[in-house]
């Protein structure tokens, strides 16, 4: 289960984030700017339009009155050229709203494209450590709903942040054009709407973050119990498994609810704040004309403006309050891509091959090795071993001895914490983990096999494998008669889980993957773990022929496949406590055979 978090938690560092994303955003600062420059063109030009409609009632008004009195009537050329004129001055502000709109979308999704990509380079360069201690729904939730929260920000809450703040000004200018008198009354208004935007924002903050991180925590479960759904069924977890579900979806509907509500009081508090205003601007205007102050179509304008004038306030609460939930999905970006990297690969690598062959014969020694997940917490405690070339080596042992952790190190999954381990007597740090890695056949318990064609999952660690030579493989694994059965044969295809295969076929399959990219040195953790009894001794026999000439690790609960093992290492709490042959370790009547006899005691009778 994924670790809790505490609700309503606060950014940790709000300015080192802000600062971040500006520089991040500083490559596209002419598209920001341009952007940006026709936001403020769009909004200034279209300011100007309410005071030419006063202007045009004006003109209709005074017409009226000249024709009433016999002295003259409506000017229409007049007219007609005025509204000519507004039509001009929207249909540029709708053009530099469209450009605005294309310019902000392109930028911000090429900003979200390079925060994917970095991402997604980023995984590869991660310690394992990292994923052990965050879940899978976690990191796929930074990946999807962060990244999208800071790319429809930034398409539209900054845009409109500027814009909005254009048109306040823009607004003002107007309004005081019009009557001091009028706009001094419609000011009065603005300090409580700020000091009512400013205390909702301040609130709401918290909440935001709190979703973001709920929110995480409720897909890692998902993907969690999603993917373990038929162990959940099997052993009738499904009430424990929506209990958490109910904790976690709890959180976020509290989060969510508050941040939402909090931000949707912003509207109709500063509605009602405009209202007032709006009344007490129009019997002042109305008082303004009588005395023929301002013209009958400035009290049109004005009115116009005065009801304009809080709606860029609301949206810039609005924008406000996007940016809250943008820096908080920033800052779980950036701490992701701020994440301490495996040390890098040494600059002057040992070579592992010369014009197409192999260098390495694979000897294997591990010198005083030491090694703990957690530094209070240690596995491996001085763990020594010399491994000739082409060696089988068994490794044995109850469950937390450290089998499987002794070749993860050897592939440099995770950094010793004190000790070496030489590979052709060359430090396995003078590799790159590439190179490392491509010398090492790895079958893991999990039979993990992606969505694809089953050709192209054998050929995964060796993708110039000649079909032949992929067939070759699939026989000596025994699963090349299962794969003719099939319709479409090698090119069948796995779905999502490989569900429509079994788990032997596809233990079968992840050994056969492993056979065909050639490893010098092949590790077997529990490969005959999900298979039956009749395909093991199958998969032993083509293990035995593939294993010759490679020197060879196998992890094995299952004692009777290990028998003719060069030499087996019997593990216990982090260190070798026996090792020897079969025989002479059941010689000893020591650890390894109370392992045999508490395994086979039945047989043996």
């Amino acid at each position: 289960m994924p670790p809790k978090k505490r609700s309503h938690e606060k950014p940790k560092n709000m300015k080192k984030t802000m600062r971040q994303l500006l520089s991040y955003m500083a490559p596209y600062k002419w598209g920001f700017t341009i952007g940006i420059i026709c936001a403020i063109a769009s909004v200034a030009i279209a300011v100007i339009g309410p005071k030419i409609t006063g202007e045009i009632i004006t003109e209709i008004a005074n017409g009226f009155m000249n024709k009433v009195q016999g002295i003259g009537g409506i000017d229409f050329d007049a007219i007609k050229k005025t509204c000519a004129i507004l039509l001009a001055i929207y249909a540029f502000s709708a053009g530099m709203e469209y450009a605005q709109s294309f310019i902000m979308a392109t930028v911000s999704n090429k900003i979200g494209y390079r925060l994917r990509q970095q991402m997604s380079e980023k995984i590869d360069r991660l310690p394992f450590s990292y994923f052990d201690d965050h879940s899978k729904g976690d990191v796929i939730s930074r990946f999807t709903n962060d990244v999208d929260t800071m790319v429809q920000s930034l398409n539209q809450s900054l845009a409109s942040l500027v814009s909005n703040m254009v048109r306040i000004v823009g607004y003002l200018w107007m309004m005081l054009s019009i009557s001091w008198q009028m706009t001094l009354l419609a000011l009065l208004i603005i300090p409580l709407s700020l000091a009512v935007v400013i205390i909702i924002t301040k609130n709401s903050q918290k909440y935001f973050l709190s979703q973001q991180n709920s929110l995480g925590l409720l897909n890692g479960h998902i993907e969690e119990m999603y993917g373990a759904h038929e162990i959940v069924t099997a052993f009738n977890g499904q009430q424990k498994s929506m209990d958490q579900f109910e904790i976690y979806n709890d959180q976020l509907y509290n989060s969510a609810w508050r941040s939402q509500f909090l931000s949707g009081l912003m509207q109709p508090m500063t509605m009602m704040i405009g209202n007032l205003g709006y009344v007490g601007v129009s019997i002042l205007g109305g008082y303004l004309v009588l005395h023929q102050v301002i013209a009958i179509g400035d009290i049109q304008s004005f009115i116009t403006y005065t009801r304009s004038f809080t709606q860029p306030i609301n949206q810039i609460a609005q924008s406000m309050n996007m940016l809250q939930s943008t820096m908080a999905a920033a800052e779980r970006v950036f701490t992701f891509l701020n994440e301490p990297e495996v040390c890098p690969d040494t600059k002057d690598p040992v070579p592992v091959s010369f014009d197409g062959k192999s260098l390495i014969q694979g000897q294997v020694a591990f010198e005083n090795v030491r090694f703990g997940y957690k530094p209070d917490k240690i596995v491996i405690n001085d763990f020594s071993l010399f491994v000739r070339p082409g060696q089988k080596i068994a490794i044995v042992g109850p469950t937390g001895a450290g089998k499987t952790t002794i070749v993860k190190l050897l592939m440099r999954f995770y950094e010793l914490n004190s000790g070496t381990i030489y590979i052709d007597g060359h430090d396995t740090r003078m590799f790159t983990r590439k190179d490392l890695r491509s010398l090492v056949g790895m079958v893991l318990q999990d039979a993990w096999l992606f969505e694809g064609t089953i050709a192209e999952n054998l050929r995964f660690g060796n993708p110039k494998a000649s079909d032949e030579q992929m067939k070759k493989a699939a026989k000596m694994a025994y699963v090349d008669h299962f794969i003719e059965t099939l319709e479409h044969g090698y090119d069948t295809i796995l779905n999502e889980g490989s569900t429509n295969v079994s788990q032997g076929q596809r233990q079968l399959l992840t050994i056969a993957r492993a056979f065909l990219s050639d490893p010098k040195i092949l590790i077997l953790d529990e490969a005959t773990s999900s298979v039956d009894t009749r395909t093991e001794i199958l998969i032993q026999k083509g293990m035995d022929a593939l294993m010759e000439g490679r020197t060879s690790f196998v992890i094995a609960h299952r004692l009777s496949t290990i028998r003719n093992a060069d030499a087996i290492l019997v593990l216990n709490d982090g260190d070798i406590v026996e090792i020897g042959d079969h025989d002479s370790l059941m010689k000893r009547n020591g650890f390894y055979t109370k392992l045999y006899n508490a395994q086979f005691s039945n047989e043996e009778e």
